[in-house]
């Protein structure tokens, strides 16, 4: 990515957002949380643990959804997480990677995805779909999207929770690069400022990260990019290196 292109790709958030402190997860997808208007109860897309994030009291962001047909009109956005250097926020919304992806790719912001002009959305293949077909003058290319929300020891990681959805991805991915006819890549949306590189969660997801090195080593792209979360919209920043893997 340029310097002229840092920062300039912004996915807006619709409308203002309403902070809260959480109160609890529960059902996987139902947040209670409090508010100086009173308690309200919030969805929350994000599969995954969200490790080290939903403590009882954390700030949390919610967008508000003016559709009347959705029962609950509060979606999870953000959690505020303290640090010695200065609190911030972290984007748990996994519908972001797509979004910000796409985005970044009409753009012109993935040096590492030049040739490609057309962004097609939600291709099958393999059983099932990817996130994206991108094509062009370099033919095509298959991408997938992940959330990253954790942090350990420096390094950004992900899966946070074992994901079996995850591997079939990356096996899809790398059977396509090993097949060699269309290239094939995975985007790694970093939804935080701090981790200084990006590592599979080997502890977490063993077979994941071992999915992962296959998936390298095959020829598929892994594009782990940083994206900063503000209470107005998410930024793309810059890519960061990929850990030993």
């Amino acid at each position: 990515m340029t310097e002229t292109t840092i920062g300039r790709v912004c996915l807006p958030l619709a409308g203002e957002l309403v902070l809260a402190r959480f109160v609890r997860r529960y059902k996987r997808f139902l947040i209670d949380a409090e508010t100086d208007a009173g308690p309200i109860t919030a969805h929350a897309n994000n599969t995954g643990s969200m490790l080290g994030l939903l403590r009882p009291g954390a700030t949390i962001a919610l967008s508000v959804s003016d559709n009347p047909k959705r029962r609950l009109p509060y979606t999870l956005e953000m959690v505020r997480l303290p640090d010695f250097r200065g609190a911030f926020w972290v984007g748990v919304n996994t519908l972001t990677p797509n979004r910000l992806f796409r985005l970044g790719a009409l753009a012109g912001a993935f040096p590492e995805l030049a040739g490609y002009d057309a962004v097609r959305p939600e291709p099958p293949f393999g059983g099932g779909r990817l996130d994206f077909l991108l094509t062009g003058p370099a033919g095509r290319c298959f991408v997938e999207c992940k959330n990253v929300t954790m942090v350990e020891d420096g390094a950004a990681m992900f899966p946070d929770a074992a994901t079996e959805r995850g591997r079939k991805h990356l096996v899809e991915l790398t059977r396509l690069a090993r097949e060699g006819i269309d290239k094939a890549a995975i985007f790694y949306c970093i939804q935080r400022p701090d981790g200084d590189c990006f590592a599979p969660a080997a502890v977490i997801d063993p077979e994941y990260a071992a999915l992962l090195a296959e998936a390298l080593a095959a020829g598929v792209l892994v594009l782990p990019y940083r994206a900063a979360a503000t209470p107005t919209g998410i930024i793309l920043g810059g890519r960061l290196p990929l850990a030993p893997l």
